[in-house]
This record gives C-alpha cells, structure tokens and sequence, in this order.
C-alpha cells in the first residue's frame, strides 16, 4: 500500500515538475518572441531655406588673327567689364581674375575636316565674383550681357546659390525626420493594440537640397545650386521594440 501511496506521490510529483517546466519553457519562449518583434519606419521632414552666398562665374575672351592682337584684344575690353562690376558694388579686389588661357583656331577643309592651318587665336580669362546679396548676384547674370554693346565679349554663366548654414540645419532637419518616424510606429502600433519601445535601430538617408516646391530625389542625395529658394528633405529608417 505505502509503495502504491509513493508511486503516486512520484507520478504527482514529477508532473508537477514537467508542468512547471513547460510554464517555464512558454514564458521563456514569449519573453524572447516578444522581445525580437519590432516595427521599423520611414519618417521624413522638410524645411524651406534660402541662400545667402551667391556665385557668378564667366569668361571674357577674344579672337583675332595673331596670338598678340588676341591679347591686346582681350586686354582692351577688361576695363568695360571692371568698371561694369564697380558700378555694381565689386571694386577690383573683390572681382577673382583667374589664369589667361590660348589655343590657336584652326580651318575647316572642304571635306568638314579640321586642317593644319590656323586661322587665328583666342585668348580668355575666366572671372568670378562673389556676394551674400543673392539677389544682386541675379540681376547682374540677367544685365551682364548687356556689355556686348561696348564690344566686350563676356559669356556668363548660371549663378550658383549657395546656402552656408547647411551643416547646422542638417542636424535638425534629421532630429526632425527621427520624430516623424517615432510617431508614425506608435500610431502602427497603437491599431495593432500594442505599444512602441525603444529605438533599436536607425539609418539616415541622404539628404534631398532641392529648388523650393520640386519633387526631385536621387538615390545619391541632391545638392542643388540653381535656385535661391530651396528645400532640404531628411528620410531616417528606423527600428522600435514592440512592447
């Protein structure tokens, strides 16, 4: 009889022991499926800026049928272009003369082919100029041109605008995007009838410096120049613990 009463005890005993280690083994199993669930999203922010530095480059050059009268040429017109640029506020310093470049022009035979002979020579020097007055530097690439009539052959080029506080608004702009990105997993959460933990993961995308309202975006990131008005884009990825 006591060996009946010790074989249940036993049995008891030992099912209580695998019904213990199966509670363990479930809560275990929970614990850790509960832990590796996360939830990861995009967020995204953007923010107006305007440049303040604006760049104006263009090449002011002549031809003639001597490498000597080319220059002279040259030479000659580079007062109209200076005085130009002092009218509008850049004395002779502030107005970057860069190396004076050559290269002989040569015929066209008949048969549309570049010959030997050379027909003249052309000089040029490219010039830069430089301002934080954005909308100065716009109107004179507009007006320059107009220099033609004094016999100064000045091709200009599209200004380039810059926006010099870049590295400060980057910051921001992606502290911005990481917010975003925080309340668009609680709100995928909260329809699940869960909650968001902490962040487990996050990558920034490359940066979109677009022309204000477009709707450009490269994989390599946009950096543009063309406009004084523009947008900068953050995209942050990020990873939260569902809890």
């Amino acid at each position: 009889m006591n060996e009946k009463n010790n074989l249940q005890i036993s049995a008891a005993i030992l099912g209580i022991s695998f019904l213990i280690v199966a509670i363990i083994l479930a809560w275990t199993w929970k614990s850790n499926y509960n832990s590796n669930q996360t939830i990861t999203v995009t967020g995204s922010a953007k923010k107006d800026i305007v440049s303040d530095l604006a760049i104006l480059k263009g090449t002011l050059s002549a031809e003639a049928p001597t490498a000597e009268a080319a220059y002279k040429e040259m030479e000659k017109e580079k007062p109209a272009l200076i005085a130009y640029l002092n009218a509008k506020g850049f004395s002779k310093d502030k107005i970057e003369f860069s190396t004076i470049n050559s290269y002989p022009i040569f015929e066209m035979g008949a048969n549309g082919y570049q010959t030997n002979n050379v027909k003249a020579y052309n000089y040029n020097q490219r010039i830069q100029i430089q301002s934080n007055d954005v909308y100065k530097i716009k109107e004179i690439s507009i007006d320059i041109a107009s220099l033609i009539e004094k016999g100064v052959n000045f091709k200009v080029d599209m200004p380039e605008y810059y926006y010099t506080k870049l590295a400060e608004v980057k910051i921001e702009i992606q502290a911005e995007a990481a917010k975003d990105a925080k309340v668009r997993a609680e709100k995928v959460a909260e329809a699940t009838g869960g909650t968001i933990g902490p962040m487990k993961d996050a990558r920034m995308g490359v940066l979109q410096i677009t022309p204000k309202y477009s709707n450009q975006v490269s994989d390599y990131g946009i950096n543009d120049i063309t406009s004084i008005e523009k947008q900068i884009t953050a995209v942050v990825s990020a990873s939260f613990k569902i809890e």
